[in-house]
């Protein structure tokens, strides 16, 4: 699939984010956007966008924001909390937005929302510890 122009995956980084994904970002000077299109694998059995594949799309989101894109560190996510409100179906594009609250000098904290036609169906705030390179 071709996903709208200005989004770019960065497939091999993440097996556990490929598999699932694919999940897509878009960057405009320092703020990012994340999207995926929700298919018939991120259902349950329900046939609405499982409530994991939002926590993996929302954790892919907010680590790329407390890394700046992991151009120079990575991370591990310590913390993680999701208030689910409303529901993602198949065929949505499933965005996500998040946003660095503090950071410290091993310690992000963010949160974010995750949406689907413009209706937030997650909120959520995490934790990660900053993973720096060893001189």
């Amino acid at each position: 699939m071709t996903f709208p122009a200005g989004y770019q995956t960065d497939s091999g980084y993440d097996q556990a984010e490929d598999h699932i994904g694919p999940f897509y970002f878009k960057r405009e000077g320092d703020a990012y956007e994340f999207a995926f299109l929700a298919g018939a694998q991120h259902c349950n059995a329900n046939q609405i966008v499982h409530g994991g594949v939002l926590m993996t799309f929302a954790d892919y989101g907010l680590c790329m924001v407390a890394t700046d894109g992991y151009e120079a560190e990575s991370c591990v996510t310590v913390s993680f909390n999701s208030e689910f409100v409303a529901a993602a179906e198949i065929g949505q594009i499933v965005t996500c937005q998040a946003e660095v609250m503090r950071k410290t000098r091993s310690m992000v904290f963010v949160r974010g929302q995750v949406c689907a036609q413009n209706e937030i169906v997650m909120g959520f705030s995490a934790v990660v510890k900053r993973l720096l390179p060893r001189d």
